[in-house]
């Protein structure tokens, strides 16, 4: 199995995108830790085999290095970590103060640097490797969600600066998803015909399933990616369809 023996942390673990890395990484051979605020609304379980779950706060930089000495010590060894906690409320810019922004920068950038420097020695040891959860949102304009989008441009460079410093030791690479399927796509994209409306847009005709995502984060920790370190790996079935060309060909009969 790809994963075999080793051992990941997965933040945000416990819902959506977190859960279907975690679950991939299960299904790969891998014991995985997940770790949030609030415990998983059900057992994060795939291949008969369950994740354990830490409660943790990215905020609390004590609490942070506390779990990384503790999943080491009790299994030996660290191999991966995945930086998978974020996300945002729709806020357009002038509608928030700076410290809600802030607020928003420092779960989505400041906190996945936390974790990395608390895991890294760990991860040195173990010549692991880290898997930052980045976003489309980060390589687009992202109006309603600036801060956010901000964070994860600032996460992808920081990831390639960290691949630079780290390396031979620790390798680090970015996912880039776009719109992924989750227990809460519905708030962003409405029921099911929004759904399915949105989908059209994307060029491969769906949106990503969390294990669409689990599987790529599964190859880069893997030792088929040993040669991948400060990369970006897209994962958005092919992006957003232009919108000029909608534009220039809606009065024309196909």
């Amino acid at each position: 199995m790809e994963l075999d023996g080793r051992v990941a942390v997965v933040t945000g673990g416990t819902r959506g995108v977190g859960a279907g890395v975690a679950r991939a990484f299960l299904a790969a051979g891998a014991h995985v830790v997940v770790c949030a605020r609030r415990p998983p609304p059900r057992p994060v379980e795939a291949a008969g085999r369950r994740a354990e779950f830490i409660p943790l706060d990215l905020r609390e930089a004590a609490a942070v290095h506390a779990l990384f000495a503790d999943v080491a010590a009790a299994h030996g060894h660290l191999d991966v970590l995945v930086n998978n906690a974020g996300g945002t409320p729709y806020r357009p810019l002038a509608e928030g103060t700076a410290e809600q922004h802030a607020r928003v920068v420092g779960l989505n950038l400041l906190a996945p640097l936390t974790a990395s420097l608390a895991a890294y020695e760990h991860l040195r040891a173990a010549r692991g490797s880290v898997v930052m959860v980045g976003s489309v949102s980060g390589t687009r304009p992202s109006p309603g969600t600036a801060a956010y989008g901000a964070a994860k441009a600032g996460l992808e460079n920081l990831a390639a600066s960290m691949a630079v410093e780290w390396a031979p030791d620790v390798r680090v690479n970015t996912l880039v998803p776009g719109m992924v399927r989750t227990e809460l796509a519905h708030l962003h994209y409405g029921d099911d015909a929004g759904v399915a409306a949105v989908a059209r847009t994307v060029p491969l005709g769906r949106l990503a399933e969390p294990s669409d995502v689990g599987d790529a984060a599964v190859f880069l920790a893997s030792d088929r990616a040993a040669y991948i370190t400060g990369a970006s790996l897209l994962v958005h079935g092919g992006g957003e369809r232009p919108a000029f060309l909608d534009a220039a060909t809606a009065n024309k009969e196909v």
